[in-house]
């Protein structure tokens, strides 16, 4: 086992134990304990090369994450010679199926930055956080995102940006149909109703299409109300079929659907990133949308607002969260090592850099706190989305049968809502296809 150094934790006001970082390994390998340490994942010396692959964030060569990240490894590396962190960034079609190839070839990188760890951390291929990061590191990360990241009551999971949902209107379309944004699900469907009168194409756009279904789905789970948990109940236990859930899709399919409020292309075949062009066109009332959104719009000079997420009767009890996922493998032994870089990647400075960059929230709350407290046009504009992350639900991401959970509602959630379907059966199915895959990830 590697050893470990106490050392005085301002935040918790005592002594911590933690692994050391480099620097630290290479003063006491200059103490003569260099032999102790080679079993660390050292490679003999204090030299050693730490690997990440990392998703690409950007829309373009210009706005790669990879310039993100050769400014971060330099400025890193300039304070560490001993340690090189060669990073790769691949495309979110490609990282996660990168990954997995290398894991299965046996060569994991020392760290990934991708969309998912439960499968990881269930093969016993990741290090448990506390075994990576300082405790003060891992203090400042926002609760809902930090405990999301648990796999069986143990953190694996790390994340590393963050994004909510908010309801996104638009300005122009709202004052000629002479409407306020709405703040209850009945208000939502008469203030379609006023845009579809005035020629509205897309009143209010409801991409239930394959790309993201999941994402919409969950929103208006939260929002419906008497109950309505979203996929699962407060102890993780699948609960698509609930009478509440239900009752939500009924009124989709009743009160949007079919009352034609949701514009000409059928949902189930509207998928998110056609919305949003719509909405950045000034074709859409109304819809769910994320910061990306931001830009998008004010690219094209829509003028929009962005009030919370209306609930069946009020507000509604939750707004969606979704986090990216930062790990450590393994494999190779640099718990030390790589628990010092990432409690650099997670220096304020350097979280606020990557979500004022690429329009996402930061993820702890010395960065959130920060932005929140921020003047600066970019910052306010992600005001509405910070405050919503604190309370904000996740995906149950925690669990090795979301994946195939969420292929199924990406394919069929659809289907709930056309004029002959059935939500209850298609919620049903669904709970079925939840539940056979939770059982068989525990089994």
């Amino acid at each position: 086992m590697c050893p470990y150094i106490e050392r005085s934790d301002s935040r918790v006001g005592t002594l911590s134990v933690r692994r050391r970082t480099a620097g630290t390994i290479a003063v006491v390998s200059a103490l003569g304990m260099t032999a102790v340490l080679g079993g660390c994942g050292s490679t003999g010396s204090s030299d050693v090369t730490l690997r990440l692959v990392a998703a690409d964030y950007g829309d373009s060569a210009a706005t790669s994450s990879k310039k993100y990240w050769d400014a971060l490894v330099e400025d890193y590396e300039s304070q560490h010679p001993d340690v090189k962190v060669e990073v790769s960034v691949y495309s979110w079609n490609d990282v996660d199926r990168k990954v997995k190839e290398m894991v299965d070839a046996g060569h994991a990188p020392d760290m990934a930055q991708i969309g998912a760890y439960a499968d990881y951390a269930a093969a016993d291929k990741l290090y448990p956080v506390s075994d990576l990061l300082s405790i003060r590191t891992q203090a400042d990360f926002l609760s809902p995102l930090s405990d999301a990241g648990a796999w069986q009551h143990t953190q694996y999971g790390i994340p590393f940006a963050a994004s909510t949902r908010v309801l996104f209107y638009n300005k122009t379309l709202f004052a000629k149909a002479g409407i306020t944004p709405p703040t209850t699900w009945d208000e939502l469907a008469a203030d379609a109703r006023a845009l579809k009168d005035k020629g509205v194409k897309y009143p209010y756009a409801l991409p239930l299409g394959p790309e993201e279904a999941q994402a919409e789905t969950m929103q208006w789970l939260l929002s419906g109300g008497n109950g309505g948990s979203g996929y699962t109940d407060d102890i993780g236990t699948y609960t698509i079929d609930s009478e509440a859930n239900v009752s939500t899709f009924d009124w989709l399919k009743d009160e949007l659907v079919g009352k034609d409020l949701t514009g000409p292309v059928a949902p189930g075949k509207l998928n998110r990133a056609t919305a949003f062009a719509a909405f950045a066109d000034g074709q859409v009332g109304m819809l769910n949308g994320h910061p990306t959104l931001i830009q998008q719009a004010a690219k094209k000079g829509v003028k929009f607002g962005m009030v919370p997420m209306p609930g069946r009767t009020g507000k509604a009890r939750a707004s969606m969260g979704v986090t990216d996922w930062m790990m450590g493998f393994k494999q190779n032994g640099n718990a030390d090592r790589i628990g010092d870089f990432l409690d650099f990647v997670y220096a304020q400075k350097n979280v606020l850099d990557f979500s004022r960059t690429y329009g996402l929230l930061p993820v702890t709350g010395s960065a959130s706190n920060a932005m929140s407290a921020s003047g600066a046009a970019t910052d306010k504009a992600l005001h509405p989305f910070l405050e919503q992350l604190p309370t904000s639900e996740l995906y149950p991401v925690g669990k090795t049968s979301w994946a195939a959970v969420a292929a199924a509602v990406k394919q069929n959630i659809g289907q709930a809502v056309t004029p002959g379907g059935s939500p209850s059966g298609v919620l049903t199915r669904l709970q079925s296809t939840a539940t056979a895959a939770d059982s068989r990830s525990t089994s």
